[in-house]
């Protein structure tokens, strides 16, 4: 076997080892993002489900249990991604070891008959008569560089060996540890299938509960429609109202956007090249409602708004502005409960559902600065920030403004 051949080789079994490049890329993202998952349902569990409390709503039970057993789906549905992508590589281990065995095999039996020619040879005449023998300096000449060159040539042969040998020991190894992995993750999909089905004994018995009691259960979501819808509205003419002071000196007073001064719109241009890369209001938080309209988590046949993004949180925990800013105004809610809007140039951040305020109407603001303490519900145990985001007048999805966890 020629080097040029071997090289080749090489390079086919260093491949192999690196499992395709980009089928390896794949896992090592899916691994990301399963460890991300394991994080999230750590968080499920220690903010849905730390404080479990008496005569809670069982639609908040129901509401927790079903995002407890989606997100743990997730996490089942990437583990079985990633243990598939295993078997592949499993897979493809095992034929690079089977064609390194029978190429270790052949070369091993190529070697074995040049030693017993070489030994037959030395028995027949040494390389010295070898020479000797020679007709004249040229042919003498030409023997030696056969015999140079037959000695280097089992050199190369044993090392070829040696290789081959080498390679085989990492292919095992590599086959080993691959199939550690995927015995571990099978494991851990049984453990997470086991904890989903005692979830959904759990919900299937507030499912019951909520049955008997729909109609209780939809006049109380219908209130707290109402009064969200009213507090929105109350943000909304809070804006129109500060866009109207703008424009009072304006020749368009009915403008639908904020006059905004040189620096105010420096400072809106910055917030929009910001756009997915705003620091989160909370430090350690969890989306448990999304933005829009969307169907009931729990009762089906409903459809509530949010203005915003619910991000449940730890009891105590802070409100952070999410840029530099000033304070537009502060709205008391029903309960003691307090909005603090934000202004950036012409978008505006609300930091709704708060306890106690740490900053006042007209207190310039940076990034990162405590607003206030976030509500936490005396019955539920719940301690819920509601982040909202306008341009204007018109609603954003703070979703695609915040940073990506």
């Amino acid at each position: 076997m020629k080097f040029s051949k071997l090289f080749f080789f090489l390079c086919i079994a260093a491949t192999f080892l690196n499992v395709g490049g980009s089928q390896a890329q794949t896992r090592k993202q899916l691994e990301a993002e399963r460890k991300k998952i394991k994080q999230e349902i750590v968080k499920v569990n220690r903010l849905l489900f730390a404080t479990q409390k008496k005569g809670k709503n069982a639609l908040e039970d129901l509401k927790d249990i079903n995002q407890k057993i989606t997100t743990r789906t997730s996490y089942i549905n990437l583990i079985q991604k990633e243990s598939s992508l295993l078997s592949s590589e499993i897979n493809q281990n095992q034929k690079v070891i089977t064609k390194l065995q029978k190429k270790l095999e052949t070369l091993k039996k190529d070697y074995a008959e040049m030693i017993f020619k070489s030994y037959k040879s030395k028995s027949k005449q040494s390389q010295l008569l070898f020479l000797m023998s020679s007709q004249n300096f040229q042919q003498a000449y030409k023997r030696l560089q056969y015999m140079k060159q037959y000695t280097k040539f089992r050199k190369k042969q044993g090392e070829e060996i040696g290789i081959q040998s080498s390679l085989i020991v990492q292919f095992n190894d590599s086959l080993l540890f691959k199939r550690q992995e995927k015995d571990t993750l099978i494991k851990v999909e049984e453990s997470e299938k086991l904890k989903i089905e005692s979830d959904k004994k759990d919900k299937e018995k507030l499912v019951s509960q909520i049955n008997r009691r729909a109609s209780k259960y939809k006049r109380e979501i219908r209130v707290k429609q109402k009064e969200e819808r009213r507090i929105a509205n109350k943000i909304d003419d809070i804006i129109k109202a500060a866009i109207a002071k703008s424009n009072r000196n304006k020749a368009n007073k009915n403008a639908k956007g904020f006059a905004l001064t040189p620096e105010a719109k420096a400072l809106a241009k910055r917030f929009e090249q910001n756009k997915g890369k705003l620091p989160w209001p909370v430090t350690n938080g969890l989306v448990v409602r999304r933005f829009g309209t969307q169907p009931h988590p729990t009762l089906g046949g409903i459809t509530i708004t949010s203005s915003g993004l619910h991000i449940g949180t730890n009891k105590g925990t802070y409100a952070k502005s999410v840029f530099n800013g000033k304070v537009l105004a502060v709205q008391l809610l029903s309960g003691g409960k307090k909005a603090v809007l934000v202004q950036h140039g012409n978008y505006i951040t609300t930091y709704n559902n708060l306890e106690t305020l740490s900053v006042k109407k007209g207190d310039t603001i940076i990034t990162g600065q405590t607003i206030g303490k976030i509500f936490t519900n005396k019955v539920t145990g719940k301690t819920t920030l509601i982040f909202v985001l306008h341009k204007e007048t018109q609603r954003q999805n703070p979703k695609y403004w915040l940073l990506k966890r």
